[in-house]
């Protein structure tokens, strides 16, 4: 098997929130959803504006909105499709709020920075899982190995086909532990280890 070589992904804009050396994530620029309430802010605002520039000048007002108004105005709260078109504006909104305030690039795990003006770099949890796998299936007895890299833990399950299982367990978890030292997040997952027979 081909030695892997884990890549590093610097930062190529101004989208992080933090000095060097600190703790933060990375956050993702969001372009798509930024774009699109833009755009739909910037047509709704225009055609208002227009009518209102036109109301003002003596023109009567657009057709749909005296409509959408009158409506409003007689319709009762009650009825179904208004408290559904409220239950989809509100979720539309508190999830604008959640992309606004949240980091996001949950994949991407910040590294440690070395000295100060250093470009600030992450690993991705797939690149830390395998290299990570590497050093499990090193241990001896290990026939193979599954690991899963989350944010908080290391989760890994390992096949022994001949030693003990404490013993294997206990040497995986030790490789595991150097592993992800040697891995310089900012960090470091705890790490659990299953050995089970194969």
């Amino acid at each position: 098997m081909s030695e892997y070589v884990p890549t590093l992904e610097a930062e190529r804009e101004p989208a992080v929130r933090d000095g060097p050396g600190t703790r933060a994530r990375f956050w993702s620029a969001r372009r798509v959803p930024a774009a699109l309430t833009a755009a739909v802010l910037l047509a709704g605002s225009g055609l208002l504006l227009y009518d209102v520039v036109a109301v003002r000048l003596g023109h009567p007002g657009m057709g749909w909105r005296r409509e959408l108004a009158q409506a409003l105005a007689q319709r009762p709260l009650e009825q179904v499709w208004l408290q559904v078109g409220a239950g989809l504006a509100v979720a539309l909104g508190l999830w604008l709020v959640v992309l606004a305030v949240t980091p996001g690039l949950r994949a991407l795990l910040p590294m440690r920075a070395g000295e100060a003006g250093a470009v600030r770099a992450g690993l991705h949890r797939g690149a830390a899982a395998l290299v990570l796998r590497e050093r499990a299936m090193a241990v001896p007895g290990v026939r193979a190995a599954r690991v899963r890299v989350r944010r908080a833990r290391v989760k890994v399950r390992v096949v022994s086909h001949f030693r003990e299982l404490d013993d294997v367990r206990a040497d995986v978890g030790e490789a595991m532990r150097t592993g992800v030292r040697d891995l310089g997040l900012v960090r470091e997952p705890s790490v659990a280890v299953r050995a089970e027979r194969g």
